[in-house]
Formats: C-alpha cells, structure tokens, sequence
C-alpha cells in the first residue's frame, strides 16, 4: 500500500509536542546534534523523519537495501529517494547481500540485517559526525519485546521492554504508538511503504503482533498503554536491581573467578549467579546446576566454559588454549660474582648435566620430578595440587625435559638434580618466552 504525497507541510500536531516533551523529559537528544535517521520508507520510519524536521533537527537520511524481496525492495529505495529529495534532506543508500553475509557467518537473515545496518549506521554516523542514530521503534515495538522475552523466558532486565537510548542508539518514538503514527501522517497526507513480510505470520514477532496481541486487547483494550506503564515501573526496579547485582557482582567476582561459598550465603543464589553469567551466555538451568556441582565438573556456553574448582568457580574463553612456550637457553662460566637470577621465567641449572637441545610438553599424569630443596621424587600432579592449582591453571603448565627427565616446571621449580652447586663450572639459563 502506498498514499499519495502531499508536499504541504503541516507544521504542527499533537504528536510533535509529545515526542519533543518525551525527548526532553528522557534526556535522548538535544536540538544541536545532528542525527542519522533509519529511513525504510515504512510508516513508522517516515513518521520519525518528518517529526524530526519539524522540531529543528538537522538530520541525515539512511536507506539499507537487503535485496529480500524483489522488486519490493527497489520500490522502497526509489520511494525514499523520492521523499528525501522532496523534504531537502541528505540520503546514503547502502546495498548488501544478505543472504551471502548469512552464510558466511551462520546467522538467520534477520539477524544478517540487523548487523549489516547497524554496522552500517555507525560507520556512517562517524564520518559526517553525527551524534546519534535514530531508529523508529514506538511503543507497540516495545510491547511486543517484552511479550516476546516473556514467552521466551527473562529477567527483570527483559520485561522493560526498548531502551528509549542505548549509547548511540536513539528511540524518539517509543512514548506514541502505531495508531498515532499513522493518524499524523494522515494528517500531514504523507506516504509510507509497507513490508508485504510485515503482513504474514512468518516471524516470532509476527505472531506476537498479528495473533497474541489482538486477543490480549480483547480482555484489555488498553493494553498496550497497561504494558507500557507496568515496563516503566519495572524499569525504576530494574535500577535498584542492577545497582544491588553491581555491588555483589564486586563482592564475588574477580578476575573471572566467582566465589561460590560466599554466594551460596544469599537467599537468591541462583538468580544472583544468572544474573551475573548470562552476560557470558549461560542459562538459568546451567547456573542452578553450578551451585550443586562436584569438584571439577564443567558446564559451556557458545564462547565460554566454567569449571568448578573447589569452591570457586572459574570462567574463561572457550578455545583459548595457551601454545607451547619457547626456550632461549645461555650458557654462561660461574666466576667468583656469579649470582643465581631469581626470575619465574627464568631456571638457572648446571649446563653439564643437561643435554641440549632441550625439549619442552605439556606435563602428563605420571609425570615426576625432584622439587628443588628435596630428595625424594614427587609427582607433579601433587605438586601442583599441594600448590592449589586450578585444572585451568594444570591444563597449563608445561615442562622442560633434558634426555627425558623434567628438569623444570615452567614457572615453577626446577629439578633438584639439576641445580647449582659448589662444584657448578656452567650455568644454563633457561628462558621461558610465551608466544
């Protein structure tokens, strides 16, 4: 559907003071910055262009072209140039292809979209030297997530429905809804695309929109201003909540390392722990689970893995394995002022009783060695448990060998056979260096 395009101005209606009172009132922007607005040529993107202009604000247009739907798709970019001559504003029209950008990063379509526009809009935001981008999500948008997320299963974080700011994003629409979008630019005769995909029950929101909500309004006509009201208070909430979650987030991580003793004291354990792991992706399922987990169990998500060492539980980044080190080794002759360097990356033993080149592997369960200041053999897996290493930190370490015995621990000690004596007359010292 597309309305005619009437090029006289209507220079005010009630929605303009609401979107400038909620402008205002919200902090998002002021008259002096210049905005990228998200233009598609739908109602909604249209609405907030014009909007816009009529509040004095210098902006700058931005059409994405995903080429989805055809000649659909061509239409939409002709109508934008169209309008955007028109009014006099600035246009960039970007094309992609998004079912190959898809493909190559195993992403659905929408999601392919969003962050080829998004990428898209900032870069283009920091070349003219615009402060924000505005995006035309209004409140039925907003309604619609927080269903979404309810279905879905969330937080509190979840349930306050669109940011009306989020850094550079800006949302100056979200205090009207669809009704009134619509009845403005009636007012101003102004003409707006519409999505055809908008119109099928295909998409999760889709269905949110097309079929949960018009039931929803059946036993709530107001539903949608309800929601609206019950998300601002959960947001209020949500600042107290986030402010407490910081302050135990302080009290029980540190350096990715969570200390499950101290958390277990809480009332609400497993939330505090949700809370503060699903920024690492993992679920409320998997964090309940954690409390109750044995020595050395490991849980995953998409990029990270836990692991429960004694009463701590450690987070690092899955993949992320630490390559073999290398080894510059010096020979020096022992004078009369030859001091023993005292460096953990470094091992001074007697070169005489080493053979070069030496070898160096990650330890492996058997492994023994003779602890420097001791004469008995040890196993390293001792060594390293009597020194409280986590299995992140055993995974590793790595040892040096001389003609298959461990005559260091990287790191660590060096083999007591292998040490300095009186009667020494060469030195070798061992560099470790990380790759």
């Amino acid at each position: 559907m597309m309305w005619r395009i009437d090029e006289k101005i209507v220079s005010l209606h009630p929605m303009k003071q609401v979107v400038k009172h909620f402008i205002e009132s919200m902090q998002i922007c002021s008259p002096s910055d210049r905005l990228i607005i998200a233009l598609s040529g739908g109602a909604d993107s249209v609405a907030l262009l014009r909007v816009m202009l009529q509040l004095g604000y210098h902006v700058h247009c931005v059409h994405c072209n995903f080429h989805l739907r055809g000649d659909e798709s061509d239409r939409d970019e002709h109508f934008v140039r169209q309008l955007c001559q028109q009014l006099g504003v600035d246009l960039s029209v970007e094309h992609f292809d998004t079912r190959q950008y898809a493909a190559n990063h195993h992403l659905s379509i929408e999601m392919a979209a969003r962050e080829q526009r998004y990428a898209r809009f900032e870069e283009i935001r920091l070349q003219i030297g615009a402060q924000f981008i505005a995006v035309a999500h209004h409140k039925d948008d907003s309604v619609e997530t927080m269903l979404l997320n309810l279905v879905r299963g969330t937080g509190i974080n979840g349930l306050i429905g669109i940011k009306p700011k989020n850094g550079t994003i800006v949302r100056p629409l979200l205090c009207v809804g669809r009704e009134q979008i619509l009845q403005y630019l009636h007012t101003l005769h102004q003409a707006f695309v519409t999505d055809s995909t908008n119109l099928h029950d295909d998409f999760q929101r889709n269905k949110i929109r097309l079929s949960v909500l018009p039931l929803l309004k059946e036993i709530n006509p107001s539903l949608t201003d309800s929601l609206t009201e019950t998300a601002s208070h959960l947001r209020d909430v949500a600042i107290i909540y986030n402010k407490v979650l910081e302050e135990k987030r302080t009290l029980f991580v540190h350096d990715n390392t969570l200390c499950l003793d101290l958390l277990r004291t809480e009332d609400c354990a497993s939330a505090l722990l949700f809370e503060m792991l699903r920024s690492y992706g993992f679920t409320a399922t998997q964090c309940n689970n954690m409390l109750g987990a044995s020595q050395g169990s490991r849980f995953y998500s998409v990029e990270w893995q836990a692991l429960i060492d004694r009463n701590r539980l450690l987070l690092k980044p899955k993949g992320n394995t630490v390559p073999l080190p290398q080894l510059h080794v010096e020979v020096v002759e022992i004078g009369d002022d030859f001091v023993i360097p005292r460096k953990k990356e470094l091992a001074c033993l007697d070169a005489d009783k080493l053979r070069l080149p030496l070898q160096v592997r990650r330890w492996q369960q058997g492994d023994k060695f003779v602890p420097f200041g001791m004469h008995g053999k040890k196993l390293i897996s001792d060594y390293l448990t009597d020194r409280k290493f986590s299995q992140y930190q055993k995974e590793q370490t790595f040892v040096v060998c001389s003609k298959g015995e461990i005559v260091w621990i990287i790191g660590e000690r060096p083999d007591n056979r292998y040490r300095i004596t009186d009667n020494t007359r060469r030195a070798a010292l061992i560099y470790s260096i990380s790759q």
